[in-house]
């Protein structure tokens, strides 16, 4: 469990009703995305209140009326999940600023510029939001927000969703020790190994980080991998 001091309040209003636990906020976010967080880990206290301010837990009787059940575990995830969590202002700043970089690197991972083919730099995304003026939940998974975050960008920045195709050759000295980062680093289409142990495949990365899947190939095999592009969507 975490100290007192740092938890806030996670409320559910249900059936009439008042249900609060104290949390983590930053853990209570993970769990309301599907993490694997345990409950024990992201509360303060193991007990349901009805008003956490005032310790005045929740009876029994009503939490079996309004959820089935009495069990804390079950409860806390349906209040952490449908209810409201109250961050300080802080908080609230930190995490969003948090989430808005993570909306940014994704972005600019996944997306170009369809004049010209290249992605866009981070510092141009940051600023195309601040133009357009985006809402960054704190609470909504990057996925949740990306379609609107691009919806507020089009207007401002020539912008697409893109994948780039790659044949690739690791030479034999290499192959060995390279097959592993490049099935981390990519989607692998198809691949074989060659009779003097070199490896060919063919391979999909999204179009914003193909600098950084040409500094990936040139380290790993010191220079002497072979990259060529096969299509762009």
């Amino acid at each position: 469990m975490i100290p007192l001091e740092q938890a806030v309040v996670a409320r559910l209003e249900s059936h009439g009703e008042r249900f609060e636990i104290l949390v983590d906020p930053e853990m209570a976010a993970d769990i309301r995305h599907g993490g694997d967080t345990p409950i024990e880990d992201a509360v303060a206290a193991l007990f349901i209140f009805e008003n956490s301010s005032k310790a005045e837990k929740s009876p029994d009787e009503t939490l079996k009326k309004v959820f089935d059940t009495v069990d804390f575990e079950t409860i806390a995830q349906r209040i952490i999940r449908k209810g409201e969590i109250h961050l300080t202002a802080e908080q609230r700043k930190r995490m969003t600023e948090d989430k808005r970089n993570q909306i940014i690197t994704f972005i600019a991972r996944n997306a170009i510029n369809p004049q010209t083919k290249l992605p866009h730099p981070r510092m141009r995304i940051e600023m195309a939001m601040e133009q357009a003026k985006v809402n960054v939940d704190p609470f909504k998974h990057v996925d949740e927000q990306v379609k609107d975050v691009l919806k507020a960008l089009r207007p401002l920045l020539p912008i697409k969703f893109a994948e780039m195709k790659f044949a690739v050759r690791i030479p034999a000295d290499f192959a060995p020790k390279a097959y592993g980062e490049i099935h981390t680093a990519t989607t692998v289409d198809r691949e074989q190994w060659q009779s003097d142990g070199s490896w060919i495949g063919v391979v999909r990365i999204p179009a914003g980080i193909q600098d950084d899947f040409y500094s990936l190939i040139n380290r790993l095999t010191k220079g002497d991998g072979d990259v060529k592009i096969l299509e762009q969507d």
